[in-house]
C-alpha cells in the first residue's frame, strides 16, 4: 500500500463540517468519493481532525492509502481539483508519506484563526468569512483575557455539551491578537482542541472586549468549568483551520 498526505483548502459555508455524517454534505465524503473515482478503488480519507459546520480551512491535512503508486503527482493534483473546484474545495498539495504517518495522531500542533470585522459596514469582499461586530471592541482588554488561556488548563467552560473528548485538559501554546483597520485576527495554537473550544473562547473575549464582563468575571467564568456560564459561541463563519504542524 502507498500512503499520501494531502493539504486541503475549503469554504465551509455549504458543508455540515469536515466529518462524514448520516445526513448532509461533508468535505471528507466529497473528497473521498472523488479520490475513489479517480484511483478506481475504495479510498478511506483520514483527516487531522473535524471542523464544525460552516468552519473554513486554509490548510486542513488528511491522508489516504491506495494500492498503486501515483506516478505523476502534479497531474494527479490537476485531475482531482478538476472535480472539486466548483464546490469551493481544492487540494493545494499532495505528498508521498511512509506508512507510519497519520494525519491525526502524528500532528504536533494545530493552528486556528478567528476573524472579526469590527466596523460599522458589513464586509462585501469577505462576506461569510468573519464575524461582523459593530460595537467598538477594546483590543487591550481582549489581549489581557487571551493571556489567561495560556498553559495547561481545564477548558471545560468552553467545551460543547456534545464533545466526546476523554479529557477537558488542553495545553494552549500561544494566542496572538492583531488588529488592522477594523479587522481583528485571533490565532490559537495547541496540539488539540475540544469541540467548539475556539468559538467559545472568542465569544468570551468578545464579552470582555465590549465590557459586558470585566477581567474578574472573565476569570471566574473560565475557572468555574461550567458550560452554562460561557458566553454564546462566536459564529462558525469566522473560524479557519490555518495549519497542522507535524
Amino acid at each position: 500500500m502507498h500512503r499520501y498526505q494531502i493539504l486541503i483548502e475549503y469554504v465551509g459555508t455549504n458543508f455540515v463540517g469536515w466529518q462524514i455524517q448520516s445526513k448532509g454534505k461533508s468535505v471528507q465524503k466529497l473528497i473521498q468519493k472523488k479520490l475513489s473515482k479517480l484511483l478506481k478503488e475504495k479510498i478511506i480519507l483520514v483527516g487531522s481532525g473535524r471542523t464544525d459546520a460552516g468552519v473554513h480551512a486554509v490548510e486542513q491535512s488528511a491522508h489516504f492509502e491506495c494500492k498503486n503508486k501515483i506516478q505523476n503527482l502534479d497531474k494527479f493534483l490537476k485531475s482531482i481539483n478538476h472535480f472539486l473546484n466548483n464546490m469551493n474545495v481544492s487540494i493545494s498539495k499532495i505528498k508521498k508519506r511512509n506508512l507510519n504517518f497519520h494525519a491525526r495522531f502524528s500532528a504536533k500542533q494545530r493552528i486556528y484563526k478567528y476573524v472579526i470585522f469590527n466596523r460599522l459596514s458589513r464586509p462585501s469582499l469577505e462576506k461569510g468569512r468573519g464575524w461582523h461586530i459593530i460595537k467598538k471592541l477594546d483590543i487591550l482588554l481582549m489581549k489581557k483575557g487571551a493571556k489567561k488561556f495560556l498553559g495547561t488548563k481545564d477548558f471545560s467552560t468552553f467545551r460543547s455539551s456534545s464533545c466526546n473528548a476523554k479529557s477537558p485538559i488542553r495545553t494552549m501554546k500561544s494566542v496572538k491578537i492583531r488588529s488592522i483597520r477594523g479587522r481583528i485576527e485571533i490565532q490559537f495554537k495547541s496540539q488539540s482542541f475540544l469541540q467548539q473550544q475556539v468559538r467559545s473562547m472568542v465569544g468570551c473575549l468578545k464579552y470582555l472586549a465590549e465590557k459586558k464582563w470585566n477581567i474578574k468575571k472573565f476569570d471566574f467564568v473560565f475557572k468555574s468549568k461550567k458550560r452554562t456560564l460561557c458566553a454564546p459561541p462566536a459564529p462558525a463563519e469566522g473560524l479557519f483551520l490555518e495549519k497542522v504542524i507535524y
